[in-house]
């Protein structure tokens, strides 16, 4: 097969999140297999205009604040010198309309709709813009074929009235040998993390207002916060107002061996996201022995196994939050019950599988349009 991807970012471009690594990690195992796949995306400062990374032609075009404005003119500049057997639109909260333009048989991918939380992250004319947007997916896309991440990502195309005959699950994953997969050492002191972008609608202040309660139970805890992001400073103001602050390590970005040192010696991952795709950090800390606690919204409750691999709470609950904390850190059974389990369920998700159902979908939408 010869593939043409359309998302926002590739993977080294630094607003990159879970959707560039599905996108990344699926498809270099695809060019591994013998297709051809060459990805359009928007530039990114410092980088070429053209690169090859893991087998993946990488075609930069336009800013990243114009991208989707160029991307059919830039779509039809390729299939001119280029016959693409199937193209992939990956959408990334702007869509990019395809079903309106493009010729070759279409899939497209979709990690979660943002709906109204958009407005906790974005100001409301922004906010407006994409969820209008998001609305225009039921009008635009209605008859495509398309890729989702978890159950909740389709119960939601569901409700919005698309038919299930149009989807298949391919879910997130982990490059195994990358993790330890195992129970490891961990730190002296009971240690929570979380991992992942400091955005608003992440909601990480309420890790820190459940930590403090924590705190009021277990005054040795210790609370680390690894990932970069516009709220950084509105979570440091917040520990400090806490007075959690000499208790509270803002790592921002680290590498990916720091990462997996970290989230190995934390002894609970959090994810207070108030929506995801999936929740692709709650498996990386599951394969370091760690399990997570994590709100019950769409995307995170697909990520955890309750009672296996970690637990899950009421979104905005702190009390809620704050309760389970302490069980699972004053509980020695429990808390060896569910770290053994956040192994065992991390153990279940690999890229190579993912890889094989995704070619297999493309397969299917090619023969389908040949008949």
């Amino acid at each position: 097969m010869r593939i043409l991807l359309i998302n926002w970012q590739d993977i080294k471009n630094p607003f990159g999140g879970g959707a560039e690594v599905h996108m990344h990690e699926i498809f270099r195992r695809v060019v591994q297999k013998g297709h051809e796949v060459t990805l359009l995306a928007c530039r990114v400062p410092g980088f070429p205009d053209e690169e090859t990374i893991d087998g993946i032609k990488v075609i930069r075009r336009g800013s990243r604040s114009l991208f989707n404005y160029i991307v059919r003119k830039e779509y039809l500049k390729l299939r001119k010198s280029n016959k693409y057997d199937i193209v992939i639109d990956d959408i990334n909260k702007i869509p990019f309309y395809t079903p309106l333009f493009v010729k070759e048989p279409l899939l497209a991918i979709s990690h979660h709709f943002f709906g109204k939380s958009i407005y906790r992250e974005a100001n409301f004319l922004t906010a407006s813009y994409v969820l209008l947007s998001e609305k225009l997916v039921d009008v635009s896309y209605k008859n495509t074929p398309f890729v989702v991440v978890s159950k909740s990502t389709l119960s939601e195309f569901i409700e919005r009235g698309f038919d299930e005959a149009n989807f298949r699950i391919v879910p997130n994953a982990i490059e195994h040998k990358q993790f330890p997969m195992a129970v490891a050492h961990k730190n002296n002191v009971p240690t929570i993390c979380y991992f992942g972008r400091l955005k608003k609608y992440k909601s990480v202040d309420h890790l820190l207002e459940a930590f403090s309660i924590v705190k009021s139970h277990i005054p040795n805890a210790k609370l680390e916060i690894i990932g970069k992001g516009d709220f950084l400073d509105s979570l440091k103001a917040l520990s400090e107002k806490l007075n959690i602050s000499e208790d509270t390590t803002f790592w921002g970005f680290v590498t990916e061996d720091q990462k997996v040192e970290l989230l190995s010696k934390s002894h609970i991952v959090v994810n207070t996201s108030m929506k995801e795709g999936w929740g692709i950090t709650n498996i990386e800390a599951n394969a370091c022995g760690t399990p997570s606690v994590s709100a019950n919204v769409p995307g995170l409750r697909d990520s955890v196994k309750p009672g296996l691999s970690g637990m899950l709470y009421e979104y905005g609950n702190i009390s809620d939050l704050a309760d389970k904390l302490i069980q699972i850190l004053k509980n020695k059974e429990l808390y060896d019950s569910l770290s053994e389990g956040a192994v065992q369920w991390a153990k279940s998700f690999s890229w190579d599988d993912s890889a094989e159902l995704m070619i297999q979908y493309c397969n299917d939408i090619i023969e389908k349009s040949q008949k």
